[in-house]
């Protein structure tokens, strides 16, 4: 789907959509078009259940006396409440509202309210923004769709005063859009065709943004003593990989120490030999989805140029119960030289992590780190599908990465850590086990897991368990790969490390 900004002039034919303010609030281009119609926007508006809420879309046909075929209404909310948000909610709202109505182009007229906190230019970049996360669709595989069952939008034109002012910020927001869709794409594909031989395959594509990538291969793990991670895959007829991806934004920077995100890449996760039910295990092709999302804001560093250097590091494996599958009671040796009693092959993703961040820490002396993985069900109980869960050893950082989620509606919920929860994880015949000795705290006994891999490196740790993937449609998300996560941490990256 194309977007496109153009200086405000109403079109002769097809569908316009008018931004419009709670309580049914025109602003100057909605007056002028209810006025040019015979009152017809008002009229709509009064005979339905449009207020303009945000997210509230109301579609009627153009009234005679104008060449318009169809005009949308879209909701903005409250005046006051008029930011990137709202507006990103309006464009994703419009999109849904229209893309298989059979319109190929609308043109938007973009109406701020009095006391929106945003400039008319960057508001068009946003409403634009927000339609193009929404427009993702993830249908390679469908053969036999018919024609009207596809969507039919194929361009979008923002009217605005500034065309050029918008078209540049749009310019800043369309790389981290394709960066989203990117890590979508990943979290999408079934595991037969992504395995972790042919995701680190992938992760060489980021070469054409200009990120340097190098594949750590089963030798090279071996030699690394990522006994850990190699744990995890040695069931499965897929070697593993670890993927190594490093832009160098600011290499004259005084501080030269890169921030570092590291992620779960388990490509399909069984369970292993703790197999888990049939049913709804296809979901598991998603278990990979933090791995996705370090790929994919590596890739929205390198595409704007961040100033920043940043290292992204994803252990690729996949988790299956064979002959030669890691048994419970094993008892590997991480990369860290920690020894760790496998009780629950299922919980293998903190196998995985454990040896990336040792890894990171010993190859890069990263100034942090922040780990993602869809680690545990226990957050899912915890919080839902509303917030992923974060914890942390380092206050500011923690701060940052609230901030950022809050403001690119990616929201986090810090949960606690401490020695009690700690001590469950001590073993009887090794340095740890790697589950604690009940059901409870489910989403902390993995996070203290982790923490013992990690140094005096200020590190997060984010439970992306219940948002990775979405069972249904939100403003700016279809349903299905959400890359939760890309934004967030971009966001963190600017407000935070660059310059």
């Amino acid at each position: 789907m194309k977007f496109a900004f153009a200086k405000p002039s109403l079109p002769k034919s097809g569908t316009v959509a008018v931004t419009v303010a709670n309580e049914r609030t025109l602003g100057a281009a909605g007056q002028d078009l209810d006025q040019k119609t015979g009152g017809a926007l008002t009229r709509a508006m009064k005979a339905s259940r449009f207020t303009g809420k945000k997210e509230e879309t109301l579609a009627i046909l153009a009234p005679a006396g104008v060449e318009l075929d169809r005009i949308l209404l879209v909701g903005l909310g409250k005046p006051e409440e008029v930011g990137d948000a709202a507006l990103q909610a309006a464009g994703g709202a419009l999109v849904a509202a229209l893309d298989k109505s059979g319109e190929s182009e609308v043109s938007v007229l973009l109406d701020l309210p009095a006391g929106a906190g945003v400039v008319p230019a960057d508001a068009a970049a946003e409403l634009a923004f927000g339609g193009r996360l929404r427009s993702y669709k993830f249908d390679k595989y469908r053969t036999t769709e018919k024609k009207d069952a596809k969507p039919s939008l194929k361009r979008v034109n923002v009217l605005t005063a500034d065309a050029d002012a918008a078209k540049r910020a749009y310019g800043r927001l369309e790389g981290l859009a394709d960066s989203v869709a990117f890590t979508r794409d990943l979290v999408s594909e079934p595991a037969n065709v992504l395995h972790p031989e042919s995701l680190a395959e992938r992760c060489k594509d980021l070469a054409e943004v200009g990120v340097e990538v190098e594949v750590l291969d089963l030798k090279k793990l071996k030699k690394l003593g990522m006994g850990a991670l190699i744990g995890v895959a040695q069931g499965s007829a897929y070697e593993p990989r670890v993927v190594v991806m490093r832009w160098n934004g600011a290499p004259d920077a005084e501080d030269r120490r890169p921030v570092a995100f590291i992620g779960k890449g388990v490509t399909f996760d069984t369970g292993g030999i703790s197999i888990k039910p049939a049913a709804g295990m296809e979901d598991m092709k998603w278990d990979m989805g933090g791995a996705a999302v370090v790929i994919g804001t590596m890739r929205a560093l390198a595409a704007r140029k961040a100033k920043v250097n940043a290292v992204g590091i994803v252990g690729l494996v996949e988790n299956m119960p064979s002959g030669t599958a890691q048994r419970p009671g094993d008892v590997v040796t991480s990369m860290s030289g920690q020894t760790i009693e496998v009780i629950n092959t299922d919980a293998e993703g903190r196998l995985v992590l454990a040896d990336c961040l040792w890894y990171a820490q010993e190859s890069f002396k990263p100034r942090l780190m922040v780990d993602l993985a869809t680690l545990t069900g226990a957050v899912i109980i915890a919080l839902g599908h509303e917030h992923a869960g974060l914890f942390a050893t380092d206050d500011a950082l923690a701060d940052g990465l609230l901030a950022a989620g809050t403001a690119v509606g990616e929201p986090l919920w810090r949960l606690p850590m401490g020695d009690a929860y700690d001590k469950d994880i001590n073993s009887d015949i090794a340095d740890m086990k790697n589950v604690g000795s009940g059901r409870g705290a489910g989403s902390i006994i993995g996070a203290q897991f982790l923490k013992r891999f990690v140094n005096d490196v200020p590190w997060a740790h984010i439970d992306i368990a219940g948002v990775a993937w979405s069972k249904k449609d939100s403003a700016t998300v279809p349903k299905g790969g959400t890359g939760f996560g890309v934004r967030l941490l971009d966001r963190f990256v600017a407000d935070h490390h660059e310059g």
